[in-house]
């Protein structure tokens, strides 16, 4: 019956159309803000040289290097190679938007964009990356495609949701049970920009309500997506103006454009020719845009080969999805069968979990990096965006995505991985590598490299509104001492 209602007999070629642009347009600003930074990532100079990664897998995983690290990086890898293929993504996405040779398009964004995530690493292993990839992977499904891919979508969106919903309660966080979690998130987000200063002022239980409010949209609306067109409806406006929200208030790259994109599922066409201009209409129906067929009429246009493929990854995405959900929720890892279908489809990312925030730091520390040239006088690194300067307002950076300001933000917890980068970034910069202090905003020691680095740790917190008006100060600060284990390092 639920099925039923969510593949209705209204069309959607007209929101597959549109769905199609506008994912270009994610796909477009995704390749450009990886590009731009990806030498200093990944490149020979880079702090986690993906070249590296890949000769250590050859000689560790032999052929099964293919499939656990798929990549086109394999054929041939370099700086050029790393930079040509976010260009490639460049000229697919504008090729996308012009609707030119869609399906094939749509299968080129996939595995450029799979290639670069696996190229960045820890610096793409982020949820947003997971939803482009599998957005654009379910995308390449629609143009031609069975009007069931609409519904795998929306079971899309339902995870995204549900899931970030539900996890901030399992994990027994505390400030989301008693609704304080917004009291904190405002200030301790990875990048916060300058309207969450003015938000964080705002009195508790305003607050409180809106923690309740958030979560009452992520764990109960979601199920309203799988129902008739009023309550669909319903869950796609709450959807969006929490996600228009969140847009205002941090900084979260391409990742609340690209779930309000998905709610364009939710939707049909009856409803979009609403509200949409009728030369946009006519833009969208030209050419040969995705044009889907319902049940009774794809067996007699799509080949049986085909048809099974499809079958075999409605079930594929079903199953893994599921198990995911039941992991979350059970604690336990799913039966041996299972769990290695699980491991076969995770490298390329096409099935996955999504948590947004289940839990909420409820300070913000920050590292100071600086260098010397004697050990007496110091000079620190100012990183484009992530907190520094007192003075400095917080910067919007929507859409972009600047990956090492953003996991800055976990090194001071401490994790293995984290302080494996950060360790060779502090190398690199002792270096003066060019592709990594290009990720900076200022390198104080252009022309020559320091010799000593320190480390020191600071905990952040938003002036209130008297501090501010008085020094024009956005932040305050309390120093905690040298950052363990590298306060100290000198270079050769």
């Amino acid at each position: 019956m639920i099925l039923r209602a969510a593949l209705d007999t209204t069309g959607y070629e007209l929101v597959a159309a549109l769905f199609v642009r506008l994912l270009a347009l994610i796909y477009l600003v995704a390749f450009v803000s990886i590009g731009v930074q990806i030498l200093g990532l990944a490149g020979s100079e880079g702090i986690l040289p993906f070249a590296d990664e890949l000769r250590h897998a050859e000689a560790r995983l032999g052929s099964e290097r293919l499939w656990l690290i798929p990549t086109l990086f394999w054929v041939h890898i370099s700086d050029l190679a790393l930079q040509g293929v976010a260009v490639a993504g460049c000229v697919f996405s504008v090729l996308l938007f012009f609707n030119l040779y869609a399906r094939s398009v749509l299968v080129l964004l996939f595995l450029c964009y799979l290639s670069l995530f696996q190229a960045g690493q820890l610096f793409m292993n982020f949820q947003w990356d997971y939803l482009l990839l599998e957005s654009g992977f379910l995308a390449i499904f629609l143009p031609r495609g069975p009007r069931l891919v609409i519904w795998f979508f929306r079971w899309l969106l339902f995870r995204v949701r549900f899931l970030s919903g539900v996890s901030k309660l399992i994990s027994e966080d505390p400030s989301w049970s008693n609704l304080t979690a917004l009291n904190y998130y405002f200030e301790t987000q990875p990048l916060p920009h300058w309207v969450a200063w003015y938000v964080h002022q705002l009195p508790e239980w305003f607050m409180r309500f809106s923690a309740g409010t958030v979560l009452c949209i992520e764990i109960i609306v979601p199920f309203m997506m799988f129902m008739s067109r009023g309550p669909r409806f319903f869950a796609a406006w709450a959807t969006l103006l929490l996600q228009a929200i969140i847009l205002l208030t941090s900084n979260h790259n391409f990742f609340n454009l690209l779930t309000m994109v998905l709610c364009l599922f939710l939707f049909d066409d009856r409803a979009l020719r609403r509200v949409m201009p009728a030369s946009l209409v006519l833009w969208l129906g030209s050419g040969s845009g995705p044009r889907l067929h319902n049940r009774r009429t794809s067996g007699r246009l799509v080949r049986p080969l085909g048809k099974a493929l499809a079958g075999l990854l409605a079930g594929l995405i079903l199953l893994v999805s599921a198990f995911q959900i039941w992991e979350m929720f059970s604690g336990r890892r799913s039966p041996t069968p299972v769990a290695a279908v699980m491991d076969a489809v995770a490298p390329f990312r096409i099935v996955n979990k999504y948590h947004v925030f289940p839990t909420m730091k409820t300070e913000r520390k920050e590292l100071i990096v600086e260098g010397s040239h004697d050990g007496e006088h110091w000079e620190p690194y100012i990183f484009k965006y992530k907190p520094g300067p007192l003075e400095r307002r917080p910067q919007v950076v929507i859409p972009h995505q600047p990956r090492l300001d953003w996991m800055m933000w976990f090194v001071p917890a401490g994790h293995p991985l984290n302080m494996m980068w950060f360790d060779r970034f502090l190398h690199r910069l002792l270096q003066n590598a060019p592709p990594v202090v290009d990720l900076l905003e200022t390198n104080p020691f252009p022309d020559k490299p320091p010799r000593y680095l320190r480390t020191s740790l600071y905990r952040y917190s938003f002036t209130d509104r008297t501090s501010r008006e008085a020094g024009g100060h956005w932040w305050e600060r309390d120093y905690l001492g040298p950052f363990y284990p590298w306060p100290w390092m000198s270079g050769p």
